[in-house]
């Protein structure tokens, strides 16, 4: 038996644009200079207010990024309303989550910088919340690189590190995997490059969903 732990954004869903209208619009709030696109990529996979503090150059939260936090999410549902936005699935992700929930031997987590709600709002568009025993988010650990949210499923399943796969898109990510002692895969499709997926620890890169399933073997 193995444990297959997903991230969301970047790695599942395409929420890049989202993300980036809401940090716009709380930073304009809050008189800051609005972040560039790229700005708001690399901190995708964060607990929000790390990625605000980091956005600013600031490398520990302070009270002015608690209060941009809880602006960011009283928007974002206004937002995701605003644009008709529902954080679509990259191609080929439906039918690799399908492909694995069929396997006897596989159990599917996520693990994700989102709030719970955030994460219950994307498994239940999608209909991915059937397939998913497990989940870590914002609310409930430390921000990634942090190895709870590893941990902590890993514990709930009664499953080893050493058969766990973390499957993501971020640099923070891969580091979480290898912290906890679980296999990292980087995916080329989200928003960090292959590069830098490689340089802090992936095992392995998948260029297409359907290449995940032979890291199950």
């Amino acid at each position: 038996m193995k444990l297959a732990l997903f991230d969301c954004d970047g790695t599942l869903v395409d929420s890049a644009g989202l993300i980036h209208e809401t940090m716009r619009r709380t930073f304009a709030k809050f008189g800051k200079a609005e972040p560039r696109f790229d700005d708001t990529k690399a901190i995708i996979g964060l607990s929000l207010d790390i990625a605000i503090a980091r956005m600013q150059g600031r490398p520990h939260v302070e009270q002015d990024d608690i209060d941009m936090t809880a602006h960011y999410k009283s928007l974002f549902t206004v937002v995701r309303q605003d644009l008709d936005y529902r954080e679509p699935l990259f191609p080929g992700i439906r039918e690799m989550i399908d492909a694995i929930s069929r396997r006897e031997d596989l159990l599917i987590g996520a693990v994700t910088g989102k709030s719970r709600r955030g994460l219950n709002l994307v498994m239940e568009k999608h209909g991915f919340d059937q397939h998913f025993v497990v989940a870590r988010t914002a609310d409930d650990c430390p921000s990634k690189p942090h190895p709870a949210m590893v941990t902590e499923c890993c514990d709930e399943t009664g499953m080893n590190a050493a058969d766990t796969i973390v499957i993501g898109d971020a640099v923070y990510d891969m580091q979480m995997a290898k912290a906890a002692g679980a296999k990292a895969i980087g995916v080329a499709w989200g928003y960090a490059s292959v590069d830098e997926l490689i340089a802090n620890g992936a095992d392995a890169i998948a260029y297409h969903p359907n290449e995940i399933l032979r890291h199950f073997s």
